[in-house]
């Protein structure tokens, strides 16, 4: 038990220490982004999630992480943004810090994730 505790305290300081390191952007910039197709959103959902609704031209990053490069891109000053279901979720962490080891320096956070999309009345896509 004690090791489950600490492993979960560890995951805990991993995702505060990289909360402040991935600004975040709110609905109305992501919109003027995709809009002027100026970014490339991350979904960190999970296949389920992604399939019942995600951002348009969201990516799921369970199908991509392998190979992540390729769905970036070529420009690394580029607005790549991460997401997932709302203001205390830190899956997002996963997929922002891979872009950042591939030298992406404009990673940023959508903090309202999927359910803040929803909320403000955006649409979504879906996948059959």
């Amino acid at each position: 038990m004690k090791t489950l505790l600490t492993l979960f305290a560890s995951l805990a300081l991993v995702a505060i220490a990289n909360a402040g390191e991935f600004p975040d952007i709110s609905i109305e910039e992501l919109k003027t982004a995709l809009e002027a197709k100026k970014v490339t959103l991350i979904d960190v959902n999970g296949p389920q999630s992604y399939k019942k609704g995600h951002i348009p031209s969201a990516v799921e990053f369970g199908t991509i992480k392998g190979d992540l490069a390729t769905a970036l891109p070529k420009d690394k000053k580029a607005l790549v943004v991460a997401y997932c279901g709302g203001p205390t979720c830190q899956a997002y962490t996963a997929a922002a810090i891979a872009a950042k080891k591939l030298g992406y320096k404009n990673v940023k956070h959508l903090s309202a994730g999927i359910s803040g999309w929803v909320q403000a009345g955006e649409k979504t896509e879906k996948v059959n």
